[in-house]
């Protein structure tokens, strides 16, 4: 049984030197490297020991050191995969080396190479985004982005935004199955110029996999807390068209009392005409049945239980002449909700919530001698059923404009733009906001940005009300002056990016409290300063004919809380202060590859923990076999709620590709 109350003590320092030693093997080499090692090893067991460092945290930084170490002792030449990327998220298709935004991309390659069977996991891998998770395969997930809540950030699925008006906290149901996706687009700081509202602080774009070859597969995988789950995905590429379905079941008794789940995930992605001008179609339906022990209420609550049905039905297509880009969208989005405090008894408390969402967009951009002009508009209208928060309907519109200038030979580049939304509720908003890039080589490029950004309040925060936790209809919606200043270098064997960023936030809707027993109010916050500094780094190499890789990122974020009289704060004080990530991805032989991940997290109260992450696989024929290991050091944390995560835990899986 995991202790509830411990805590593992603060530790800056490490968070610190973890950063300087990781940087300074990057620039600078011993003569040897075995000697470099240990010295490393010698440094961390002593710092470690003055700071009261666990053993086994003494042990995983251990490992996560020793990989680093050899990393940038071997170093070779390797086609760099996101020359060729552009990215589908923005208004304007820009390159991946030409934006001038922090923004990563994790391949679908990467993805099969994670430790990981589900997006949310895959995420908790990147530093500057928070996952707090509850319980495990990602079952109820939060997502944050540098410190923002979950209503601050916006999920899309190919471009289409899949937010829910009733809560955030319905982001990650969302999440599609890795066995169909393509790659992840992440973008940090603030997008509501280029996405409207709810990108507050960021947005993450899920791009699916268009051709269906190589995607047959069948898995089936089991493992600790009774997990048994099965998996078939298969693709056929016709003479005009492509077909990619998926289908999977995830079962679980949960990790202790009543947190015991069962998924169903349905995924059919179909392209038409794509001889001449394609037309594509996705259909996606998942149902989450899980307990809730203490997920929402106090830890004392332990017989809840949630069950969601999310829907999403999206039809696109891109036309294209010398000049000018037309992108026509039109989706659908359901998701159904049905919370009960006593699992057995639902006749206590009951929630029931159903959001339905329909909308169509235009995105364009023309080109011309001045450069590129992209515009478009975005409506929609959502409708809400639920006993707790009413009837509510509400119409919106976003109307945006930007334009890319050239200058200097094509060095640099200057966007600015802005976006106009309509709510029937808020009435209309304007979002401006510039992008500066300037390239110093084919490789080196600094960049910076400003916006202004935005958020409405969800139907949760107006309306809602149970025994612990009150709305505010008098809610005014947040806003935010963003701004960010960045360095990108992109070569065959190294990716390196750092930002430094300041987010001042107004109206800050948070649910705080004086007294320990008080209810929940949702309320806006007078002022929010959001300051930090993010590194990401990416190392690659080959042993023979393997190709190894090497990630860091680490992000450290200063938050300034002022004129907030309340005592207790839900979400916006519990930020990550520290967050340092690394993933080593090796193959040394020629069926056999393993992972190593390592999360180290410090919260702005002081809370902190490292996880190490693992997985072996093997490749025989057109078998594969992996073995996945989380939280193998079996660390003692809590992510959110004070509900505990699971202790160490291991998954078999068998895939065979047909």
């Amino acid at each position: 049984m995991i202790n509830n109350n411990k805590l593992l003590k603060k530790n800056d320092f490490y968070n610190f030197l973890i950063t300087f030693i990781t940087i300074y093997q990057s620039i600078h080499s011993y003569k040897s490297t075995f000697f470099r090692v240990y010295f490393e090893l010698f440094l961390y067991f002593c710092f470690g020991k003055i700071i009261g460092m666990s053993i086994k945290n003494k042990i995983s930084i251990g490992i996560a050191l020793l990989l680093t170490s050899y990393t940038f002792s071997q170093q070779k030449d390797r086609v760099f995969e996101l020359d060729t990327v552009v990215i589908s998220s923005s208004r304007i298709d820009i390159p991946f080396k030409e934006n001038s935004r922090t923004i990563l991309v994790i391949t679908s390659k990467q993805i099969q190479q994670s430790a990981v069977t589900n997006i949310a996991d895959l995420l908790q891998q990147v530093a500057g985004i928070d996952i707090r998770r509850r319980g495990v395969s990602g079952m109820q997930a939060d997502l944050y982005i540098r410190g923002g809540s979950f209503d601050q950030t916006l999920l899309l699925i190919d471009g289409i935004k899949v937010e829910d008006p009733q809560t955030g906290h319905h982001t990650m149901n969302m999440a599609l199955p890795i066995e169909v996706i393509e790659r992840v687009e992440i973008i940090k700081g603030a997008a509501a110029r280029i996405f409207g509202q709810n990108a507050f602080t960021g947005a993450i774009n899920i791009v699916t996999k268009k051709d269906a070859a190589n995607v047959n597969s069948v898995g089936i995988q089991g493992g600790s807390f009774g997990q048994k789950n099965g998996a078939i995905t298969v693709g056929k590429n016709l003479k005009n068209s492509s077909i990619i379905a998926h289908a999977s079941i995830n079962s679980s008794d949960g990790y202790r009392h009543n947190t015991d789940f069962k998924n169903q995930n349905y995924f059919i992605k179909n392209t038409f005409n794509k001889n001449n001008t394609p037309i594509d179609f996705i259909g996606y339906f998942t149902e989450r049945d899980f307990g809730a022990n203490g997920f929402y209420a106090s830890p004392t609550a332990i017989n809840q239980y949630e069950e969601t049905q999310s829907s999403l039905v999206g039809l696109s297509t891109t036309i294209k002449n010398n000049k000018l880009i037309l992108k026509p969208r039109f989706y659908w989005k359901r998701n159904q909700d049905m919370y009960v405090f006593i699992r057995n008894n639902p006749s206590v408390y009951r929630n029931l919530h159903i959001s339905n969402k329909i909308g169509a967009e235009l995105n364009a951009s023309y080109t011309s001698s001045v450069g590129v002009t992209g515009f478009g508009i975005d409506i929609a209208k959502v409708f809400l059923t639920s006993n707790n928060l009413g009837s509510r309907d509400r119409f919106m519109a976003n109307l945006f404009l930007e334009h890319r200038f050239k200058l200097l030979n094509d060095k640099m580049d200057i966007t600015p733009g802005v976006a106009v939304n309509y709510f029937s509720d808020f009435k209309f908003h304007a979002f401006p906001g510039v992008d500066i890039g300037y390239s110093l080589s084919d490789h080196f490029r600094v960049y910076a940005n400003a916006g202004y950004t935005y958020r409405i309040p969800t139907y949760t925060d107006l309306f809602y009300s149970d025994p612990t936790t009150l709305g505010n209809a008098n809610l005014n919606p947040e806003e935010a002056i963003s701004e960010e200043l960045g360095i990108k270098y992109t070569s065959a064997k190294i990716d390196f990016s750092m930002a430094v960023f300041n987010r001042n936030s107004n109206n800050l809707i948070d649910y705080v409290k004086a007294n320990a027993n008080d209810k929940w109010q949702a309320t806006n916050i007078q002022d929010l300063n959001s300051l930090g500094i993010e590194f990401n780094g990416s190392f690659r190499y080959k042993v023979k004919d393997f190709t190894q890789n090497l990630s860091f990122g680490y992000t450290y974020l200063d938050e300034n809380l002022a004129s907030v009289k309340a005592t207790f704060s839900r979400y916006s004080i519990n930020s990550l202060k520290h967050h340092f990530t690394t993933t080593y991805r090796s193959q040394f032989f020629q069926n056999i590859s393993q992972s190593i991940v390592y999360k180290f997290s410090e919260r702005a109260t002081g809370e902190s923990y490292g996880i190490v992450d693992l997985m072996l696989s093997l490749k025989v024929n057109s078998f594969d076999v992996s073995l996945i290991g989380n939280n193998i050091f079996d660390t003692v944390y809590t992510e959110t709620n004070l509900v505990p995560m699971p202790s160490s835990n291991f998954l078999i899986d068998l895939k065979y590709n047909f």
